[in-house]
Formats: C-alpha cells, sequence, structure tokens
C-alpha cells in the first residue's frame, strides 16, 4: 500500500516556472552638487552657476541628466538652455545659431546713445536677432527690421523680434532688405563676422563645433563682410544714421579706413572690462 504521509516528488518531466524579475528601479536624481561636480570633470568653468541654471530649467530628473550629459559633450550652455541672457533679456537660441557675447552688449550701448524714439533700426547679420530686441526695448517706437543668410538664424530671430513688432528678412546683407528702407535707417547695428579664417580653428570649440561658420569666418583678415557692408551702408543710412559693429582691437585702424573709404565719418569706442571694440560710422547729416 502506498505511503500518502509524504507527498510524492514530482514527475521528472515537470518544469518550474522561471522567476519574475523585479522592476529596476529608477535611477537616483541628480542633485546639484552631482551636477557641479559632473560639470567640473568635463572643464566647464563655471560650473556652480551652469549647475543652478540647468536644475532650475529641467523638466524633471531624466531631463536634467540628458541637459548635463550635453552640457559636458561641449554644447553651448544657452543651446543647452534653449536660452541666452542678453542686455537683461532672455533671447531664445536655436541650435547652430551664433549664441550672442556679453561684450556686444557695449555695442547696443552705444546705439542707444545715438538714438532716440521713432528711429528705424536694422540688426544685419542678425543670428538670434539678440541686438535688435535689445534696441527695441530700450528705444521707444522703433521700427525694427532684422536680416541674416542663415536659414536657422532666421527662423530662430523672428521668435524674438516678433513679439516686439519687428520684422526678419532672409538674405545676404542688404540684398535682404525692403528697398522702402533705403536712405531711411538711423541705426544699422552690423554684427558681422570678424575672425580671420586661419583663426577658426582656434576658436574655443563651443563657438567651433556648434555655430554657423558663416557667423564667425570673416576671411582672411577677417574684414571682409566688413567691406561689402560699408561699401553701401552710405546708402541705407539716413542723413546723420550711424552704422555700429564689432571688431578686434588689431583690426580696428583698418576696419577704420574701410568705413571713411565708404563716405561715413569713422570712430572708435572701447571697453576694457568687456574687452569690446565697437567702430562707429556715421552718415554726415548734410
Amino acid at each position: 500500500m502506498q505511503d500518502f504521509s509524504t507527498p510524492a516528488p514530482p514527475p521528472s518531466s515537470a518544469v518550474t516556472p522561471p522567476a519574475v524579475p523585479s522592476p529596476a528601479a529608477p535611477p537616483a536624481p541628480l542633485t546639484e552638487s552631482a551636477v557641479v561636480e559632473r560639470l567640473r570633470s568635463a572643464g566647464c568653468v563655471f560650473a556652480e552657476d551652469e549647475a543652478r541654471l540647468l536644475v532650475e530649467a529641467a523638466s524633471g530628473p531624466a531631463g536634467l541628466m540628458d541637459m548635463v550629459e550635453r552640457r559636458a559633450a561641449g554644447l553651448p550652455l544657452e543651446h543647452v538652455l534653449g536660452w541666452a541672457e542678453f542686455a537683461s533679456l532672455r533671447i531664445a537660441v536655436d541650435p547652430g545659431v551664433f549664441v550672442p557675447r556679453r561684450r556686444t552688449e557695449f555695442m547696443v550701448g552705444e546705439a542707444v546713445a545715438l538714438g532716440r524714439a521713432g528711429v528705424v533700426v536694422v540688426d544685419l547679420c542678425c543670428g538670434s536677432g539678440a541686438v535688435g530686441v535689445a534696441l527695441a526695448a530700450a528705444l521707444d517706437g522703433v521700427e525694427l527690421h532684422a536680416a541674416d543668410l542663415d536659414p536657422a538664424a532666421v527662423r530662430c530671430a523672428r521668435r524674438n523680434v516678433a513679439p516686439v513688432g519687428g520684422r526678419v528678412h532672409e538674405g545676404d546683407l542688404f540684398d535682404a532688405l525692403p528697398p522702402r528702407l533705403r536712405g531711411r535707417i538711423d541705426l544699422l547695428a552690423a554684427n558681422v563676422p570678424y575672425v580671420p579664417t586661419d583663426a577658426v580653428g582656434l576658436l574655443p570649440s563651443e563657438a567651433r563645433d556648434h555655430e554657423a561658420r558663416i557667423a564667425l569666418d570673416g576671411g582672411p583678415d577677417g574684414l571682409d563682410v566688413l567691406r561689402r557692408v560699408a561699401a553701401e551702408a552710405r546708402h541705407w543710412l539716413a542723413p546723420g544714421g550711424s552704422l555700429l559693429f564689432e571688431t578686434s582691437e588689431r583690426q580696428a585702424p583698418h576696419a577704420v579706413e574701410i568705413v571713411r573709404a565708404g563716405g561715413l565719418e569713422p570712430r572708435v569706442a572701447t571697453d576694457e572690462e568687456l574687452y569690446a571694440t565697437v567702430v562707429i560710422g556715421a552718415r554726415p547729416a548734410g
């Protein structure tokens, strides 16, 4: 008689079902101190400030981790955030678009000093449109136009310029502008590229690898685009109107001669704290 007091072992053909793995725990959220350390290890000089901005901008832990890794990989902080602070304004900056530099705020200040309510302003080689937007914010009732050859810059600039009532045109320098502006521009801010071609490769990787080449390369001596602008600027400026552009301290004497050859009266303004050099060419009021 079979003894039923002890269960019989299962048949040898029985299969034990596999264990169901437990769900993986989500990665722990990055703390701000951890973000600082990651950015420091990637060579970010202002890691603390950047970490604070990234933490504030992130939509959640996964978004923060993605932003931190993109920044650590070398993307400009402004491209990671999607905006840049310029003249106390928040300017949208899309990937690949030239990031407005803090030193360019000096050019804006020089233009504001020459302006008045209701002036006609053109932001040539506008990139994100930061210069034009800053002038529209500082001067009442301006008629603002901006122009750039790069379609990506034009799309970005339209996002910034439209809210202040301006228009953005796509094309090569003055060819992009409506003919009705000829002889009417009071302030022509032309943030032309002025890096010599051979020096582009020496720029920080953030600019060299992530900004449009046409926004950086100014030709063999860095002044090719300026020559084209200065040759036509007098015909587009109103009597008493001014052309303003940045250049390097070394290039300034040559830039002055180019402006003078274009029929404008040049002068140079500098700001040592911002390492900014601005050449201003005025069309005689007569």
